[in-house]
């Protein structure tokens, strides 16, 4: 047997609030704990920020926005800045892909091989955009010149989740700061050391203070604070569409702009005529990646009927070899689950799943003695009532459903509010158009899936979200549009 392969464990060097370009408490004095989800240790103790420090962080941002050089720095500065982060991030990849999976509890050959890599070209792409963001020429009636200029938002306000907690970050900085506006955000409470670690690096970079500052607490104090404060223009949210409803109802007194990337029940529909190797492959994963902690998880599996039992037969041994343990060991391929809480949820499912009749056919139990590590779970026989194939989940957990008319699948598979992704695996391209047509979701992958690229536009219809992120379509929503006419009589 091959020795294991253990990445040592990285320093922790950043706990406190970042405002105005320093490193300072929160003004309560007040922490919280972050902890390892493979042992439930505290890593950590966090400056837990609440409203004070959110609206210094504001104001921060608010005379960097209104006095500072960031939104009157020529484009293509802003962007030589952008590359530098990326480059920084770049040249610290091994220790901030630890920190990532010593916070997060993902393997560290995700962190490693997706995390890292999506967050550098993520930050790249947009720092080449800064420079390419420009308005129009109009003809009106009459003797008058017209143009449109864009212009940044203002101070933007974003909060993250944990479950790509880096990942995140770029996804919120790069259009942002491309645009030219100024950031407070809130990390996750179980995910702050990257955040705050990047921040030390945008700062390294040239970012100029209070362009990015960071107050790490918990959503009802720092979050809440985020979205209610006059001084932020717009909010961006990553989370659960409960929080979002929220957000949304808290912004309405100061007209926010607001956009959501909310989460998902996404159905992957497997036909007969697929390559179901590859399917299944794909399929496998498309749930169990990142602990089944994605949004986009393809949890609804749909199989045409006469090849269920071979297909079903190929996921349950993937499951049953799939290596679940030490995050930091490189051939983990499953960690834990990121807290508790998120634990005893995925846990109860199962339970509620069995109750419902659906027959678990690998996993349906905790592993090992310590931390938050789920066996990879299967369910067959599924119907589309069970609380297993509506509600997200957000854990290892996949629901396995038949049909046999392709009608009645695309009924079925938008029986849902949510509409994140989908999938269809298929040799027949015009079926697989079909679907991609018919779903109500803002990504489709064909024999593919959880394919990213930083160009490509990501976002939900229905209750999955507002706005896009990723591309040019998540820049324009840090970007107002200025009309100008010129008299030329």
């Amino acid at each position: 047997m091959a020795t294991a392969e253990i990445v040592a464990r990285p320093t922790v060097r950043q706990t406190q609030c970042f405002i105005g370009g320093e490193w300072i408490p929160a003004e309560s004095g007040k922490t919280f704990n972050t902890y390892h989800p493979a042992t439930g240790e505290v890593i950590a103790e966090v400056a837990e920020g609440d409203a004070v420090d959110v609206d210094k962080a504001v104001a921060a941002a608010r005379k960097a926005f209104d006095d500072g050089p960031w939104r009157k720095m020529d484009a293509r500065e802003r962007g030589a800045i952008m590359y530098r982060l990326a480059d920084l991030i770049e040249a610290e990849l091994d220790e901030l892909a630890a920190l990532e999976t010593l916070d997060n509890g993902k393997p560290i050959s995700d962190s490693l091989a997706a995390d890292l890599p999506l967050t550098i070209d993520c930050l790249r792409y947009y720092a080449g955009f800064a420079d390419k963001i420009h308005g129009q020429t109009i003809p009106v009636r009459g003797n008058f010149f017209t143009y449109t200029k864009k212009e940044p938002v203002g101070v933007v306000g974003q909060i993250i989740p944990w479950n790509f907690p880096m990942l995140m970050v770029a996804w919120k900085w790069g259009p942002a700061l491309a645009a030219g506006c100024t950031i407070v955000m809130k990390p996750a409470e179980q995910t702050p050391l990257t955040c705050l670690r990047m921040a030390r690096l945008a700062q390294k970079a040239g970012v100029p203070d209070g362009v990015i500052n960071i107050v790490p607490g918990f959503g009802p104090t720092a979050g809440a604070a985020v979205v209610k404060h006059p001084g932020i223009d717009k909010v961006a949210f990553t989370g659960e569409y409960k929080t979002a409803q929220t957000i949304m109802a808290d912004a309405s007194q100061t007209l926010k702009r607001l956009t959501f990337e909310l989460g998902g029940k996404s159905p992957n529909v497997v036909f007969n005529d697929a390559d179901l190797d590859a399917a299944a492959a794909g399929s496998h994963f498309g749930l169990y990646f990142n602990q089944g902690q994605c949004c986009c998880a393809g949890s609804r599996l749909f199989v045409q009927e006469d090849i269920h039992d071979e297909f079903v037969a190929k996921l349950v041994s993937m499951n049953q070899s799939r290596v679940v343990g030490d995050p930091f060991d490189k051939a983990t391929e499953q960690g834990p689950q990121v807290d508790q809480a998120q634990f005893d949820k995925i846990l109860k499912y199962i339970d509620i799943g069995k109750q419902e009749g659906a027959k678990c056919l690998t996993g349906g139990a905790r592993h090992g003695d310590q931390g938050y590590f789920i066996e990879p779970t299967l369910f067959d026989g599924v119907t589309d009532e069970m609380q297993i194939a509506t509600d997200e989940i957000f854990g290892p957990v996949m629901s396995i459903l038949t049909f046999k008319d392709t009608e009645d699948l695309i009924h079925r598979a938008n029986n849902t509010f949510y509409g994140l992704a989908a999938a269809v695996w298929s040799r027949d391209i015009g079926k697989a158009h079909l679907l991609a047509d018919r779903v109500r979701a803002g990504t489709v992958w064909v024999n593919c899936y959880d394919v990213f690229d930083a160009a490509a536009p990501f976002g939900g219809f229905k209750m999955s979200g507002i706005g896009r992120e990723l591309g040019e379509e998540g820049l324009k929503n840090y970007l107002e549009t200025k009309t100008v006419t010129v008299a030329l009589d």
